[in-house]
């Protein structure tokens, strides 16, 4: 393989406005419209010449969010910092920061669509 091996996620949501909020919210960014014809897609943002996957918020008729059972992990500086944005907008941590040995540290939050998402630092 000569790549990694995700190239994209997609984390699907039923009221775009308020996943919007939540994901600008807890990583301090503003997510980008991607031109579909079929579905509303607000990209994360992204470097094509840079390492690891791009991805968007997807809203698409006949894809329900939450349920999920695929876990996107975002990385950070200090999970425990976006873990608090997310509780303080509108999300919930499941599970809060927490050693992984040497691999650094994680947490796990519900957005407010009901998927769950990964947050990892090396601190």
């Amino acid at each position: 393989m000569d790549t990694n091996p995700v190239g994209w996620f997609e984390i699907y949501v039923q009221d775009v406005d308020r996943a919007k909020t939540f994901y600008e919210s807890v990583f301090q960014i503003k997510l980008e419209r991607l031109n579909s014809p079929e579905m509303e897609l607000w990209s994360f943002p992204m470097n094509m010449e840079r390492v690891g996957a791009g991805g968007a918020l997807v809203k698409m008729e006949g894809r329900p969010s939450g349920g999920n059972s695929t876990t996107v992990y975002f990385n950070c500086a200090d999970c425990a910092v976006e873990a608090a944005r997310a509780s303080a907008s509108g999300g919930r941590v499941q599970r809060e920061k927490m050693s992984i040995g040497e691999y650094g540290f994680i947490a796990l939050v519900l957005d407010t669509e009901g998927n769950m998402f990964g947050l990892h630092s090396r601190h």
